[in-house]
């Protein structure tokens, strides 16, 4: 199909797939959708993961997406590039083994400056196994314990590496957290029932999940968010077959679910107050749709892979913001780009009102 867009029309199209916007065929109802649409959603940050939840799903709060997690209708773990993201519980398994072996594999370097051998982390895979089996939930805190009385050192990052390389195995999986701490369990207790398809199978479900979700967007995108190689990934957008269609965004190819090329290619006028760790800017390499390149130093300061929380007006940046919670307020602070008009500013304050009631908390915000 020779379908030519422009830079406009693809952006309008993306923040469909990011659900976004009214999607014409999908219309999640809660967190499992949501995570399953997506097939994997960067939460390294626990209370990022739980807004990029909250708000595509609109009406819900922050005690919904809590519950909905301790449902085990998501989990975390840290399935491709070393990162954690929320996964659907039957598919984590075959996730890591897929795009989780490269950073396995390349770990032996991070554990020899480590000061750790690969025996001591099979060890510690063992000992967290033993001390979470039957349905046991154990904090960090309490896992770096279980490591310390087994005679294996956690100070430094060497606890980390451990936590890391024993869910990165399979062994392990990030349960919802208790209060402020993280927590712990057995993969095979929170997901009994993993689905287990071929390696062809599973990279088909890779790439079509992927572009459904982020589309149009290119092979190199794809191949850059799940770590698979430039081989894979064609071979993931081979086996996806007809359900992936290739547009032209301005003089580049990209590929797009074929069900979203009857969606509305106009731009839209919205407004969203999005976490920094999103799949909206996250889930890209190539993020100029989105992204004034003068911006980049604001909402990515130092480049250092740590995301400013963002104002998306109409599908771009136009401003960052940052918040602090204590069980009693929220207060968020926002930092236009540019000069907020007085309509753009109560747009942004009505955005906010509505963040404040997902957290059941009061507001006080400045500028």
């Amino acid at each position: 199909m020779d379908v030519r867009l422009t830079g406009a029309q693809a952006l309008a199209l993306r923040m469909t797939s990011l659900l976004l916007r009214p999607h014409p065929t999908f219309r999640p109802t809660d967190v499992a959708g949501v995570v399953e649409w997506f097939g994997a959603m960067q939460a390294q940050d626990a209370a990022s993961g739980i807004w990029s939840l909250g708000v595509r799903l609109p009406g819900c709060t922050r005690a919904d997406v809590q519950a909905a997690l301790e449902r085990r209708e998501a989990l975390r773990t840290w399935p491709m590039r070393g990162t954690v993201h929320l996964v659907p519980p039957r598919d984590a398994r075959w996730m890591l083994a897929v795009t989780g072996v490269r950073a396995l594999a390349g770990a032996a370097a991070r554990r020899a400056a480590l000061g750790l051998t690969e025996a001591d982390a099979d060890r510690a895979a063992d000992v967290l196994g033993a001390a979470l089996a039957g349905g046991g939930r154990l904090t960090r805190a309490q896992c770096l314990a279980a490591l310390a009385a087994a005679g294996l050192d956690p100070t430094g990052q060497r606890g980390y590496h451990l936590l890391w390389y024993a869910s990165q195995r399979g062994v392990t999986c990030i349960a919802p957290h208790l209060g402020t701490e993280q927590t712990f369990a057995l993969l095979h207790e929170w997901a009994p029932e993993p689905h287990r398809p071929e390696r062809d199978e599973a990279l088909g479900i890779l790439a079509s999940r992927y572009f459904r979700s982020h589309g149009p967007t290119t092979r190199q995108d794809f191949a850059g968010w799940t770590g698979l190689t430039a081989v894979d990934a064609r071979r993931g957008i081979a086996v996806a077959g007809d359900a992936l269609a290739t547009v032209r965004v301005d003089d580049t190819e990209a590929v797009v679910d074929a069900a979203l090329l009857d969606a509305p290619r106009g731009p839209v006028d919205d407004l969203h107050l999005l976490p920094g760790f999103d799949e909206y800017l996250l889930g890209f390499k190539d993020r100029t749709l989105m992204l004034d390149p003068a911006d980049k130093q604001a909402v990515i300061p130092g480049g250092n892979g740590v995301f400013q929380s963002t104002v998306v007006r109409a599908g771009r940046v136009v401003g960052t913001w940052k918040r602090t919670l204590t069980r009693t307020r929220a207060t968020v602070t926002v930092h236009p780009l540019a000069p907020f008009d007085a309509a753009l500013r109560s747009r942004v304050e009505t955005a906010l009102e509505g963040y404040a009631r997902f957290l059941d908390l009061p507001l006080r915000h400045s500028w």
